[in-house]
């Protein structure tokens, strides 16, 4: 059994692996969605939503779709309900929803039980690596109007993501890709912006989980001039990854086709990109500038 820690960070990815499971059973049942859905009071789109991880199961809602499904093993029953029971425990950043809005908190869920995770940044430099005063300066930018008294807790929430990076046993990695404007643009002033690329530098140095890329501008114009892209993997195998784009107020996950063009356009970025160490060379020149 998962403790109390590992349940919240796993919560998201047993949900996807239970409507990956559930979503096996309906097909090879022959029932559609709309079925499905009426078997528990709600809509295609509810299935739909169930299936993909990205709604709570009910141990209610469950049964019932293991009844239409003809599951009547009584261990296999067990086995998924109790998925169900685990997948319902919180997440630790549940406790920060008073700062974070709801289409967030689903990506929380995502990354902390990632075991890798791939980005690309053209504004800042990614929150997984961003110092204190650098996401303090950030934080003030994208919510200026906000009430003062989440400010702190704004903070302490983006720092206490990047413990994935640091788990004692398997923590996440991340590989970054970094548009030059980003670091060349001075969020928080020139100290902070000194200290933030000389974490970059550390990071860069330090973590083998973590590989980080500028994205120069001699590269020329890209496909990802739009936004951020972040593309999250999970341990289990039979889940598929997750690609997030995030927008000013709420996020997209685009899926078939569309989450098949944006891994490509990933390895392009990643090609097109100084190497690793290349990237380091780079951000030590850079210092020079603040």
């Amino acid at each position: 059994m998962l403790d109390n820690r590992q349940a919240g960070q796993n919560s998201t990815a047993l949900r996807m692996q239970i409507g990956a499971r559930l979503r096996r059973m309906r097909e090879d049942n022959g029932i559609g969605r709309a079925e499905a859905g009426r078997a528990i009071r709600g809509s295609a789109s509810k299935i739909s939503r169930l299936e993909l991880g990205r709604h709570g199961f009910k141990v209610r809602d469950v049964a019932d779709l293991l009844d239409l499904y003809g599951v009547h093993d009584a261990d296999e029953r067990a086995s998924l309900i109790e998925l169900v029971q685990e997948a319902r425990k919180p997440g630790w950043w549940q406790s920060y929803g008073d700062v974070v809005p709801s289409w967030f908190e689903q990506y929380l869920g995502l990354e902390q039980s990632a075991t890798t995770i791939r980005n690309y940044e053209v504004q800042y430099v990614p929150g997984l690596l961003q110092t204190a005063d650098y996401a303090r300066a950030v934080i003030a930018l994208e919510h200026h109007d906000a009430a003062y008294e989440g400010f702190d807790r704004r903070i302490c929430l983006r720092m206490s993501r990047q413990q994935i990076l640091h788990r004692p046993v398997a923590p996440a990695r991340f590989w970054t890709v970094i548009d030059e404007a980003a670091l060349r643009r001075p969020i928080g002033g020139p100290a902070t912006m000194r200290a933030q690329i000389e974490h970059l530098i550390k990071v860069s140095e330090g973590m083998p989980n973590v590989k980080v890329q500028v994205l120069p501008f001699s590269a020329g114009g890209h496909v990802a001039l739009g936004g951020p892209i972040t593309i999250v993997r999970f341990a289990e195998h039979d889940l598929p990854d997750v690609v997030y784009l995030e927008q000013l107020t709420g996020a997209r996950y685009p899926e078939g086709q569309e989450a098949e063009r944006y891994q490509e356009i990933m390895d392009l970025l990643a090609i097109r990109a100084s190497r690793p160490a290349t990237t380091t060379a780079f951000l030590k020149d850079l210092l020079n500038d603040f």
